[in-house]
């Protein structure tokens, strides 16, 4: 069965690129972006994991390990790091699994046989510090994925985690956000003293909590 929204994040323990990992215990405390690739020295998997690996700064600033992961064996990792450092301009800076056994791919689904019977999809989970799992989608191995939405949907989940509001189509940290309907005007009143934009009676409008 699929994992869901809201289920435990299965525990795992594995060899990385930056040593053995067990992964409930690595999370530790943090938000975890854990993300499959087909197979290592492929042309679009190449730039998706130099790209990640740009934006650590961006990730560190929201609490968020990143972890990569693919059937390929460790050895094989550690060769084509050099190849994405060379062509990506930045070296792998978070740890990549190694799953030949299929650990990894079969606890999280990564493994869609009518596409592949062997390789892993672009599977990607965003698991909270409860180790819940907050967000999940999955690409073909021929779409890299645009892992800055990654990040707009880090953000969104971390803010609604801490606020009674969600965030509107298209949205981008420092834009309104809408007061939840489980939340009543009385309540809206002293949670957001300053007030808010009623477009409809289900669809207020109030600045990004900013705390």
């Amino acid at each position: 069965m699929a994992l869901l929204i809201g289920d435990t994040a299965p525990d795992f323990e594995v060899d990385s690129t930056e040593g053995p990992i067990k992964f409930h215990d690595y999370i530790d405390g943090s938000w975890a972006v854990l993300f499959s690739h087909p197979a290592d020295f492929t042309p679009v998997c190449t730039t998706e994991l130099g790209y990640t690996a740009k934006l650590k700064s961006d990730f560190e600033k929201r609490n968020v390990k990143v972890i990569g992961v693919s059937v390929d064996p460790l050895d094989d990792h550690k060769r084509w790091s050099a190849d994405i450092e060379e062509t990506q301009g930045t070296a792998l800076n978070f740890p990549l699994i190694a799953d030949p056994g299929r650990v990894v791919a079969d606890l999280y689904d990564m493994i869609h046989p009518n596409a592949d019977s062997t390789l892993t999809v672009r599977s990607v989970f965003v698991i909270g510090p409860d180790k819940k799992i907050k967000a999940s989608f999955a690409y073909p191995a021929s779409t890299g994925r645009n892992f800055d939405e990654i990040l707009r949907l880090i953000d969104s989940l971390q803010l609604t985690a801490k606020h009674q509001v969600a965030t509107p189509v298209n949205w981008k940290s420092g834009e309104d956000v809408i007061i939840v309907p489980s939340v009543s005007d009385e309540d809206a009143k002293k949670k957001f003293p300053d007030g808010w934009k009623a477009v409809k009676p289900y669809l207020r409008l109030v600045p990004q909590p900013l705390d």
